[in-house]
């Protein structure tokens, strides 16, 4: 029969209820500015890019959106 003492408790996480070091909660939020910094870089390159999607022309116009009947 095992012992149930010796099974891991959330009291013995060191990053459990709030008892995480400064340098870890720094870190983290370092990791998340970072990453909205790099979302908003691309969001703006998407939006201020002069590439039209539409490749189409007057002769082959591509996709109609009437429908045939």
């Amino acid at each position: 029969m095992s012992n149930l003492n010796d099974e891991p408790s959330l009291e013995k996480i060191d990053d459990y209820n709030g008892k995480e070091s400064k340098e870890k909660r720094n870190t983290v939020k370092l990791v998340i500015v970072f990453c909205l910094v790099v979302g908003a870089i691309f969001s703006y390159l998407r939006y201020t890019s002069t590439v039209d999607d539409y490749v189409g022309t007057q002769e082959n116009p591509g996709i109609t959106p009437t429908k045939l009947k």
